[in-house]
């Protein structure tokens, strides 16, 4: 397999190398450096979206997930995804008209301006840091659960860690935003295409989609209902996780960021349809791979199951796409959201030109190295990692979406975001219960949520049409 590995990745580091080259350019300002010029069109608009949307949790957690919690999966994650859409063609309306109005150098710098006030740019950049770097740190943990069961003692977990995280720093620091896009379409290109012809195969392998579904149905009759074999999917689960993923292009910055540089209103209804139609094009095939597991691995370990699945059943030039298509995933979620933590620090930042761009540059690499070092504590279970992540940037979201609203948004939703924020990072530490009257914390954080947010914000309209 080595001489399908070497042709497979030299094809796809040099398309990275040609992307960054095209992206550079000697005299940039920094706002070209972070936003990519923001004239980003409906296709490469909608592939860096896609790509960092859906990255290793989607390559290697969710087939683990279809295999062990069944399909209730597939209502987590697929039916949450197109609610998002729908919600994204109202917010990327309401933003691009407040960044218009008062600038836009990052969400941080948004609230910063928008709400008067230091301690609104600082909330958001603390939520995107604590709840970033932990996510991206599980698409590093990916990458080594993988790689090391592939090929075992060939090299360390942090060396193949390393080696992705050098690629993303070398073309990010060359071409910036728009090398990074450039690089998200084709790894979101890669993705799809490895990641159907797994499927295909997993599912052929199978004895085809009926005998599969009898043998799971014989075998564990509960992966084919909710909740689920371990009681996973219950009404609580699946609401609040669907809250979590429509309020993503809210709280994760560099979604946010994405809105705005598209180049106008048109290009970001063509991308938010085009994400919808990925997501359902990117799941199925991981309901195959998870089917399959559950068919001929249902008791073996994350990395046994992915590794067999996806390396050692294949062929041997899809076992090298294999490996090539996780680490392009990986690669495009890596650097979207470390560059976002980035862009997020410079927004908050004032000097001269030359100064921020090498404050930007450097806290892009030290936000890399925190990263490494974070991926060697993760566990195994992927998908529930990420889904910790979108819940806990969500939990800014009522501050965000105030700013966007209002021209002068009320100060209480920023307290608002802040309390949740605190208290669902001490329900992490445990410091206060996960639970209260048999409501999951989360699903009662988002029902106080909904109802203090709706309240603030009624409240502050009736005082603003007074004051008319």
């Amino acid at each position: 397999m080595t001489g399908w590995l070497i042709f497979f990745f030299a094809i796809f580091l040099a398309s990275l190398a040609y992307a960054s080259y095209k992206s550079y350019r000697k005299d940039r300002t920094s706002d070209e450096f972070i936003f990519a010029g923001s004239n980003i069109g409906a296709i490469l608009g909608f592939l860096t979206f896609s790509a960092a949307l859906f990255s290793a949790f989607t390559f290697m957690g969710m087939p683990d997930f279809f295999r062990v919690h069944g399909v209730g999966a597939w209502v987590f994650l697929a039916f949450s995804d197109a609610l998002m859409v729908f919600f994204l063609i109202w917010f990327g309306y309401k933003l691009r008209q407040r960044a218009s109005l008062r600038g836009y150098k990052g969400v941080a710098g948004l609230m910063k301006t928008c709400y008067g006030s230091n301690f609104a740019g600082y909330l958001i950049f603390a939520s995107a840091f604590i709840f970033l770097i932990p996510y991206v740190a599980i698409q590093i943990r990916g990458i080594s659960i993988f790689l090391n069961a592939a090929f075992p003692n060939f090299l360390p977990d942090w060396s193949w860690s390393a080696m992705m995280v050098a690629i993303m720093l070398a073309y990010a620091a060359i071409g910036g935003l728009k090398a990074i896009m450039y690089s998200d379409a084709i790894q979101g290109v890669i993705l799809l295409a490895v990641i159907w012809i797994i499927g295909a195969a997993c599912l052929e392998m199978s004895g085809g989609l009926q005998n599969a579904m009898a043998v799971v149905a014989e075998r564990n009759p509960s992966l084919s209902s909710l909740p689920g074999p371990k009681g996973l999917f219950s009404s609580q689960f699946l609401i609040a996780s669907a809250i979590a993923i429509v309020l993503i292009p809210v709280s994760q910055p560099q979604f946010t960021t994405r809105l705005v540089v598209m180049k106008d209103l048109k290009s970001v209804h063509k991308m938010a349809y085009a994400v919808g139609i990925f997501a359902i094009l990117v799941i199925l095939p991981t309901a195959s791979i998870g089917l399959y597991g559950a068919v001929k691995y249902p008791d073996a370990s994350t990395a046994e199951f992915l590794s067999q699945a996806l390396l050692f059943d294949q062929a041997v030039p899809v076992a090298a796409l294999a490996v090539v298509g996780l680490f392009a995933a990986c690669l495009s979620t890596t650097n979207a959201q470390i560059f976002a933590l980035g862009t997020e620090l410079r927004s908050l930042l004032t000097g001269s030109d030359k100064r921020i761009m090498r404050i930007t540059k450097t806290s892009v690499f030290v936000f890399s190295m925190i990263v490494l070092v974070f991926s060697t504590y993760m566990s195994d279970e992927l998908v529930l990692l990420a889904r910790v992540s979108f819940t806990g940037t969500s939990m800014v979201a009522p501050a965000i979406l105030g700013a966007v609203i209002f021209a002068n948004p009320p100060k209480e939703l920023l307290w608002l975001s802040f309390i949740a924020l605190l208290y669902f990072i001490f329900s992490i530490i445990e410091l206060v219960p996960d639970q209260y009257w048999g409501w999951n914390l989360d699903f009662f954080l988002y029902c106080v949520l909904l109802i203090l947010t709706a309240l603030i914000m009624v409240r502050h309209q009736l005082k603003v049409n007074r004051s008319k």
